[in-house]
């Protein structure tokens, strides 16, 4: 492809892996630790099965060996010691843009979702994975004087930009800019030139101030797949209806209506203190061949939803992961998960 502009790249291009960070014992899931590192061998036992290479960061080089003996594809696993805070490496991960000369990692800013857990330690991953040698220093870019998670924006690959008001506009992350001051940002650092701002959808639990990857997600041709309710007596209802309502009057770039496609509300998940969890599933991954999608335990509405998103992608082989595990830190697949894009990073690091 010849690149003469910037461009933020679409998730669903090809993939050559997908980075996660390992939960330990000085995260906030030292509570029930066993079951989140189940969970965490689930993703990289389904990653490796389809093909998909895995960047695991870890503070505790020997837990992770531990759990890696038990895969049958260990080869397929790159270790990377770093410490951090939390395991959500969608949001403090780097993004993928690429621009005339070859892709770059971008490195923003993550203050916590907006000052509301500590970050200190998340915020210095990618720059210590910079000192690894895990994106080389003419791949890495420092925008760290902007706030940016990568749950908070999808792209087409092609200039257009979904995100949410909420999130974005947040005083505690950017100051509180306007729309108009958040897009100019987005047009020269992601190289936007159509940004559509969601204004309704959240999540009881939700602590990203509505991430758009909880609520509706690009696709190709055309399609923005989104988190529908039908349940009028859910406490989602009406704030979803309205969601869908303005995905019905967007338009992409070039003046058409969206293809929607619906994906289930999963029935209500509680806490151990009675509290509802956010669970969703859009807050799928898109790899080359693959679709990740995390599921709950319900098997009707975990069959619909990867029976769904089959219209979006009807190339991809789905591939459902019990996730309830991570919904008690109210986050999901996708926010666990970062894609790797080739040229993004250091490939030599699979030759290690």
């Amino acid at each position: 492809m010849d690149i003469k502009r910037k461009r933020f790249v679409a998730e669903w291009e090809p993939v050559d892996g997908v980075m996660l960070a390992l939960p330990h014992e000085d995260t906030d899931w030292a509570y029930m630790l066993d079951d989140a590192l189940d969970c965490y061998r689930r993703l990289i036992n389904a990653f490796n099965v389809a093909g998909v290479k895995v960047v695991l960061l870890t503070k505790d080089r020997q837990k992770a060996d531990e759990i890696l003996s038990a895969l049958p594809y260990p080869e397929s696993v790159v270790c990377v010691e770093v410490d951090y805070n939390d395991t959500w490496v969608r949001d403090y991960g780097p993004l993928a843009v690429e621009r005339p000369g070859g892709k770059r990692a971008l490195d923003f800013g993550f203050n916590g979702w907006g000052l509301k857990f500590a970050a200190d330690k998340d915020n210095l991953v990618n720059l210590h994975l910079r000192e690894k040698f895990v994106f080389l220093p003419e791949q890495y870019r420092n925008q760290r004087d902007f706030i940016l998670e990568g749950g908070s924006v999808e792209s087409d690959g092609d200039g257009t930009l979904l995100t949410t008001t909420r999130c974005l506009t947040s005083p505690n992350r950017n100051g509180g800019k306007t729309k108009k001051e958040l897009t100019s940002v987005l047009e020269d650092r992601l190289g936007a030139e159509h940004v559509l701002w969601l204004d309704y959808g959240a999540l009881a639990g939700d602590d990203t101030d509505s991430h758009i990857d909880t609520l509706a997600r690009l696709a190709p041709q055309n399609i923005i797949v989104y988190t529908g309710c039908r349940n009028m007596d859910d406490e989602h209802f009406e704030e979803l209806l309205k969601m869908r309502a303005q995905l019905t009057l967007f338009r992409n770039k070039d003046g058409e209506p969206y293809n929607l496609v619906e994906l289930p509300l999963p029935s209500p998940i509680y806490d151990e203190d009675g509290n509802r969890i956010p669970a969703t599933y859009a807050n799928y991954l898109v790899t080359t061949r693959h679709i990740f999608m995390p599921i709950y335990g319900n098997q009707e509405e975990d069959t619909l939803a990867c029976q769904t998103i089959r219209i979006a992608y009807p190339e991809h082989e789905v591939v459902g992961v019990d996730c309830r595990a991570l919904l008690h830190q109210h986050g999901s697949l996708h926010c666990a998960t970062m894609q790797l894009h080739p040229g993004f990073y250091n490939d030599a690091i699979w030759k290690c």
